[in-house]
């Protein structure tokens, strides 16, 4: 104890001896302290020293994204990918019954095979699996491109149909609001300057099912005249192979093509019409 206060008894009486000495000590001090701090490098340029032991201050987050959205991305691709493969197989379809006549006079087997194969994958696809409950989507006028009814052997000898008359378009107008179908069978006359006429076919349908619509025969008429004149021996015939009447089950319908199948086992496939009604 008397050690300490006679240490602190000749600092206070020589303080002089004080003075001067800490400066020296500071620059040691700022000398001693300069060599541990290190040099500052931008760190877009330092590089890694993963032998010294020496880690970047900066990382780069790799941008993510949200599961939502890589869902939805994908259900997008999902969707194209499944358009593309159905607008493929309409074009292979129209290739198809090209230069056949619609299939009224018949179609060999092989042909009538690879037709039905497209028609049962368009089904597999159809983006309506619930036609009448959207039913602007059959409205409208459409023109039939194919199906399985045929007029062959006699009865089309009874017809004239062999070179006598020959058939043209034929066209549906659904009327939704209504309820009515009216079905209309273009004929040209080759033996009476070139003569056009049509069968017009009326008919009424009611919602049967999500995907079916029962059709009743309502009335038929002949324009002009003298083409009645002409079938009014073998008017029922024509109208047993044109009746509407049963039932008819929706297999597919899109923005400019519908699929049916009847009661009798036949099929339809009719593109939507831009010609306007005459």
């Amino acid at each position: 104890m008397f050690l300490k206060l006679d240490s602190m008894a000749s600092k206070l009486v020589n303080p002089a001896s004080q003075v001067g000495h800490p400066v020296p000590r500071m620059r040691k001090m700022l000398k001693t302290h300069s060599r541990s701090v290190p040099a500052i490098i931008h760190p877009w340029t330092r590089r890694k020293k993963i032998a010294d032991g020496v880690r970047p201050i900066h990382t780069i987050k790799v941008a993510e994204q949200s599961p939502g959205l890589v869902d939805d991305n994908k259900e997008i691709n999902e969707n194209d990918k499944d358009n593309r493969e159905v607008e493929q197989i309409k074009a292979d379809l129209y290739q198809a019954v090209q230069v056949i006549n619609r299939g009224i006079f018949g179609v060999p087997s092989a042909k009538k095979s690879a037709i039905l194969g497209l028609v049962e994958l368009l089904e597999s696809q159809n983006p309506t699996p619930d036609p009448t409950l959207n039913l602007e989507k059959v409205g409208g006028r459409w023109k039939l491109v194919y199906s399985t009814i045929t007029i062959l052997g006699s009865k089309r000898t009874k017809l004239g149909l062999r070179d006598f008359i020959t058939l043209g378009d034929f066209f549906q107008n659904i009327d939704v609001a209504k309820g009515k179908a009216v079905n209309v069978i273009n004929f040209n006359v080759r033996g009476l300057n070139l003569l056009n006429g049509q069968l017009t076919i009326e008919a009424s349908f009611k919602i049967a099912s999500k995907s079916r619509v029962d059709i009743n025969y309502e009335s038929s008429t002949i324009i002009p005249d003298q083409l009645m004149n002409l079938f009014r021996k073998n008017y029922d015939l024509l109208l047993s192979i044109f009746n509407p009447d049963g039932w008819l089950e929706i297999t597919y319908v899109d923005d400019n093509m519908r699929i049916g199948r009847d009661d009798s086992g036949n099929i339809f496939i009719l593109e939507r019409s831009q010609e306007s009604e005459t």
